[in-house]
């Protein structure tokens, strides 16, 4: 587990299939540190983690316990404003093919939540609805964020910019144990087993620093900042269009997480619809 000393962590090797993680201690201790102090501007931690509390309980009212098959596209735009890679391309997909594909693909998604052994299955099956294209990559993080943010105790965030193999990119690169992380291919799993297993890392990493509440949130929070750091430096590659004209230190960490999807005095929200207008967030919502 978590080794100060050797500045590293690394995940023990307790089953079949558990992946083996190095962890750089020095990258993970600087990018805390630079977290907190950023949040500490801006009203501090709490806030953060309070906002993305609140997009866990609206993810339940809308997809929890079977809700899914009652949904509406009102409410799943609603949904789709806080999840930054989809809410560019979901609208224009709805005006092309209806709503009704896309509650069939939500609800077998969520179907059996109860096993996450079959995660990575269901959420292959819901990716599979669409074009295996660069226009459809948003579908992978949509799939991801409705599991966890339903479902966060269960379900680690799958999202792209956390890691993807293919692309060889995303936070687990970040926080590599590695002296050139530009030299280096990590032939890890985006499998759930991956994702679990990084996340019982992070939980331990921030235990270990005198983190002990909503660690799970925290784990997204520190993950976020991190690949926002990434984006900030190298400029605004991944999900170039959401990613333009920083303000703070904490604008692409609440960009990765969709936080700044709406606008709280108006309900104005970043997702576009199909013809080319904002959503507003059902009033409702907004008052809560």
């Amino acid at each position: 587990m978590w080794n100060p000393l050797r500045g590293k962590a690394v995940v023990p090797l307790e089953g079949p299939g558990r992946p083996r993680l190095e962890l750089s201690g020095p990258r993970l201790v600087r990018a805390l540190e630079d977290l907190v102090a950023a949040c500490e501007r801006e009203g501090g931690v709490e806030r953060y983690v309070g906002a993305l509390a609140l997009k866990c309980a609206l993810f339940e009212d809308l997809f929890g316990k079977g809700l899914a098959s009652q949904l509406d596209e009102i409410a799943f735009y609603d949904a789709c404003a806080f999840v930054a890679p989809a809410r560019r391309r979901v609208g224009p997909w709805l005006e092309r093919h209806g709503f009704s594909p896309m509650r069939a693909a939500l609800i077998a998604l969520l179907d059996g939540w109860r096993d996450t052994t079959t995660a990575d299955k269901r959420l292959a099956a819901f990716c599979g609805r669409f074009p295996d294209d660069g226009g459809h990559r948003w579908v992978r993080d949509l799939g991801a964020e409705v599991l966890h943010y339903t479902l966060p105790r269960h379900y680690p965030l799958a999202a792209r910019w956390v890691w993807d193999r293919q692309a060889n990119a995303g936070v687990l690169r970040e926080i590599w144990h590695a002296p050139d992380l530009d030299a280096i291919r990590l032939e890890v799993a985006d499998d759930f087993a991956t994702f679990v297993t990084l996340r019982a890392e992070l939980e331990g990493f921030l235990r270990d620093n005198g983190v002990f509440r909503d660690l799970p949130l925290m784990v997204d929070l520190l993950c976020a900042h991190i690949y926002g750091a990434y984006v900030r430096t190298q400029g605004a590659a991944y999900l170039r269009a959401d990613f333009s004209n920083p303000e703070d230190h904490m604008l692409y960490t609440c960009r990765m997480l969709g936080l700044d999807g709406v606008d709280s005095k108006t309900g104005r929200t970043r997702l576009k619809l199909g013809d080319g207008r904002r959503h507003a967030l059902v009033a409702t919502r907004l008052a809560h």
